[in-house]
């Protein structure tokens, strides 16, 4: 009996006298691939064809086939054909339901795939139709939501996950990208963390090597905007509030409540968005090259804005911004407009969220922001970037509301390379968040990304014209914050692993800073600081002096910082005598900064200080085991706000449709 062979469709016998067979499945693609309907003729067509073993392979290549004006003349067949797809999901039978889904698979990718050789079709309305659109991925999500979530087969949930990892792909079209992307990124993100402690995610694979420009620039624009929404509302109701009542209301009776008003305006920030950036910057090196993509900056573009629905509410900055602002970003670049980019948009984010640590939601968020900050500290790209003087930006961070000091201009801002933002924006968290409710947390992280820049500096000898001088200050008032609340942190907290720090950074800047400070005086002025604040290092000497010679359970955290003091108190012991020597000379009862630096110029050659080793090291971040808590109660926080007001915008969407349906 001759033996029956398979080869792309074809059933063939060996003899060759008979001509080749075609499966009964590619018989039945054939027809849909017809102009006619193929369930006329047959009206159980649609019942059978998911009984039948999908070909992959010959569907994609019919597919492939075709060019945009053919394929166009069957998309009423390619419109049933998913609808169909859709409404197999809902079976029973597991056959049908596999079979549903690997035809989907070939069916957006084959889509997909012929779009990027022609623009003479849109992607959604080739698979659905517009005027089915919506329902259809209504259907389709919800379909996928209860595999996903049902107790069964693990074959099936990957399979489900495939085809969600072909959805996304529409992040590389331009329209669809405008239509679709908010929630195609807040997908990725989430099925990035779907599961990713106990198996194999496909999604972190996937993401980590994806190289494609156009699908990165288009998930980095996605996130721009997104921020760059959040940013500009948040703008609007601090601009209310300082034009109100309230501004009124502070120049009769002072600034004594500015705080709390401060507080008002600090609302519910997007950790969706929030985490796909995060997701894209930890997997994906490609993706730093987006960071540092110019574009006009949003909030400088006039976009007309059309009238939305007032109920029902959603917090400000959880709704995915209008189409309108996303494809107000594709403009050309004006000369007189400032260019930005998603990291300029990503620091103002943050320097909004940062601001207000009071509550656990907003904690979360700021650790976020920090968490991304520290992989792009560490990468060697994005530090290449970030350090560039050809790449200088006006960066207006918003800055927290205090009685002792200005609002800076937004016109006297310098234009800068961007690793200044960054430490900006370090300081500025440093010197705002010295509370009763201590977030020691952050301001670890904080430290470390200062550190990790500065270890940069070092390697490649970057000398950054920066104001060094404020984080000296900010980095002294911390420590002296520790101290005149020992007893209460210490109820809480580890004080001297961040004392250590700040000491370390201190040292850093001591044998290392001729290689990275700008110039001479610079150096100088370091010394200038530390001989000033003098008392407040002496202070700390003692209090760690008094806790490393108790046999407490500080003893060796207070001992670590006892040592790492060495040369400090050095150069403390070494200058402090020759400077009052040099006053009792002079019959000066008060030195100035110039003649206290002449006294400190004439004496380094008989300073002596000791070599500390691994100053300029740094333990890499890694989530698995650290953050692993962290990021599964986030993950099931956002999965709870977005399919909150995922309800919410599908009712607005109805509503409006409704109304719009009555107008003749």
């Amino acid at each position: 009996m001759a033996q029956v062979e398979k080869r792309g469709g074809l059933l063939r016998k060996s003899s060759a006298s008979k001509k080749p067979l075609k499966e009964k499945v590619v018989l039945m693609y054939d027809e849909i691939f017809m102009t006619e309907d193929p369930s006329k003729c047959s009206p159980r067509f649609w019942e059978e064809l998911f009984l039948m073993k999908v070909n992959l392979e010959y569907l994609e290549g019919k597919l492939e086939s075709l060019d945009g004006e053919e394929l166009m003349k069957i998309k009423d067949n390619i419109n049933c054909l998913f609808q169909h797809c859709i409404q197999a999901l809902g079976e029973e039978h597991p056959i049908r339901v596999v079979n549903a889904l690997q035809t989907l698979c070939a069916l957006i990718r084959g889509v997909h795939q012929k779009n990027k050789s022609t623009s003479g079709f849109d992607i959604i309305n080739m698979l659905m139709g517009f005027d089915k659109a919506e329902l259809c991925m209504k259907n389709l999500m919800e379909s996928l939501d209860s595999l996903l979530c049902a107790e069964g087969s693990e074959s099936l949930k990957s399979l489900c996950l495939k085809l969600l990892l072909c959805l996304v792909t529409i992040l590389s079209h331009p329209p669809s990208r405008r239509e679709h992307g908010y929630d195609a990124v807040v997908l990725l993100a989430l099925l990035v963390n779907y599961r990713k402690y106990e198996s194999v995610n496909p999604y972190i694979v996937k993401l980590s090597i994806v190289d494609d420009e156009a699908t990165l620039n288009g998930m980095g624009l996605v996130i721009a905007q997104a921020l760059s929404e959040y940013n500009r509302q948040y703008k609007d109701k601090e601009e209310e509030h300082q034009s109100g009542f309230f501004s009124a209301l502070t120049n009769m009776v002072g600034s004594m409540f500015i705080a709390d008003a401060h507080e008002k305006i600090s609302v519910q920030t997007n950790e969706a968005i929030l985490l796909a950036l995060y997701e894209a910057v930890h997997l994906n090196r490609n993706f730093i090259t987006v960071l540092a993509q110019s574009h006009p900056e949003m909030g400088l573009v006039t976009t007309p804005v059309s009238p939305a629905p007032t109920t029902p509410a959603t917090p400000l900055g959880t709704t995915p911004p209008s189409s309108d602002v996303i494809s107000s970003v594709e403009l050309p670049l004006d000369a007189d407009v400032q260019t930005s980019n998603l990291l300029i948009t990503f620091l103002k984010y943050s320097s909004i969220v940062m601001q207000d640590t009071k509550d656990e939601h907003r904690l979360h968020s700021g650790k976020l922001c920090l968490i991304i900050l520290t992989c792009i500290a560490e990468d060697q790209y994005a530090n290449a970037f970030l350090h560039d003087d050809n790449m200088n930006f006006r960066v207006n961070l918003h800055r927290m509301p205090m009685r002792h000091r200005k609002k800076a201009a937004d016109k006297n801002l310098p234009c800068r390379p961007l690793v200044c933002a960054v430490l900006d924006l370090m300081v500025e968290f440093i010197v705002t968040h010295m509370m009763k409710e201590f977030p020691m947390d952050l301001y670890v992280r904080c430290i470390q990304v200062v550190h990790k820049l500065l270890c940069y500096q070092k390697k490649c000898r970057v000398r950054l014209h920066y104001t060094w001088r404020e984080l000296w200050s900010a980095l002294i008032n911390l420590l002296k914050f520790l101290m005149s609340n020992e007893t209460v942190l210490l109820a809480k907290h580890n004080i001297f692993t961040l004392a250590l720090m700040i000491v370390n950074l201190f040292n850093m800047f001591i044998t290392y800073g001729d290689t990275f400070l700008p110039t001479p005086s610079s150096y100088d002025e370091l010394y200038y600081e530390i001989i000033r604040m003098h008392q407040s290092f002496d202070n700390l000497y003692s209090m760690v002096l008094r806790l490393s010679t108790n046999a407490g359970q500080w003893k060796e955290a207070a001992s670590k910082v006892t040592h790492a003091l060495v040369n400090i108190r050095a150069i403390i012991n070494h200058f402090n005598p020759k400077i009052e020597s040099y006053a009792a000379v002079n019959h000066i009862s008060q030195l100035s900064e110039e003649q206290v630096l002449e006294v400190v110029r004439a004496n380094y050659d008989t300073l002596t200080l000791k070599l500390q080793d691994g100053l300029d090291q740094y333990e890499r971040y890694s989530e698995q085991h650290k953050e692993a808590a962290f990021f599964k109660e986030l993950v099931r926080s956002i999965s709870t706000n977005v399919r909150r007001n995922l309800a919410f915008h599908t009712l607005s969407q109805e509503v409006l449709l409704k109304e719009f349906s009555t107008i003749s």
